[in-house]
């Protein structure tokens, strides 16, 4: 109550109604964002493969230290044994 109108105390109380209830839609958001990126680390700086072309050739995965010695065939597409380590690398995550 800081009016002396009861109409504008009303208008007042459902402007800080509103406002609480916004902030509580967005901190529900985040938390529904932050549910679904789950703890796969991704941002920005952290890397999933390191490829080296000088002076000599690999491709590895930092995480499950699965690596190839050709990396043209890996830009070609061939991921198949990438694709296989990290799905054995998240069930062993899921495991612990």
């Amino acid at each position: 109550q800081n009016e002396k109108s009861q109409l504008q105390n009303k208008v007042a109380a459902m402007k800080v109604l509103q406002s609480r209830l916004l902030e509580r839609a967005r901190r529900d958001r985040e938390a529904e964002l932050n549910a679904l990126k789950g703890d796969g680390g991704n941002s920005w700086g952290s890397q999933m493969r390191s490829y080296v072309l000088h002076p000599y050739q690999m491709v590895k995965d930092l995480r499950t230290d699965y690596e190839v010695g050709s990396p043209d065939a890996v830009f070609d597409g061939d991921l198949d044994g990438f694709i296989d380590a990290g799905i054995r690398w998240r069930r062993q995550q899921g495991d612990r």
